[in-house]
């Protein structure tokens, strides 16, 4: 049985940071795209990162303009996200996913036209705020 296990999130201060961590278990994932979602309250899912499993290939959605870094350690088993200079709209539920599906590339950005609907697992989530 696959479980992704997000840990990490958090109350912090606007500029402050987070190390969001994902714990991954039930299957192989050496063919897999893990990535990293946000979800607000009346807000559509955004895309905000993801990593090759095998390659350690890593793909970033355009807003995150280098604040956030994605890695993973396949010996533990864990995908992490590291957020440096939060602001109060990274405000959301944070989930990890794995799926098969790399970003598509437009030329200029990585992005999934369907907010992620192809990964076939996901976590429970976890809550991110960001005070002013």
């Amino acid at each position: 049985q696959v479980q992704l296990v997000e840990s990490g999130g958090g109350l912090v201060p606007a500029g402050g940071s987070l190390r969001l961590r994902c714990a991954a278990s039930g299957r192989t994932f050496n063919n897999y795209v893990m990535g990293w979602f946000r979800q607000s309250p009346g807000k559509a899912r955004d895309w905000i990162a993801a990593i090759s499993w095998s390659t350690g290939t890593t793909y970033y959605a355009a807003f995150v303009k280098g604040r956030f870094k994605i890695s993973r350690d396949t010996t533990e088993g864990t995908v992490d996200l590291q957020m440096n200079s939060l602001k109060p709209e990274d405000t959301a539920i944070y989930y990890c996913a794995a799926g098969l599906d790399l970003p598509k590339y437009d030329g200029f950005n990585y992005y999934y036209s369907d907010s992620g609907d192809t990964f076939a697992y996901w976590g429970q989530g976890t809550q991110v705020t960001v005070s002013t």
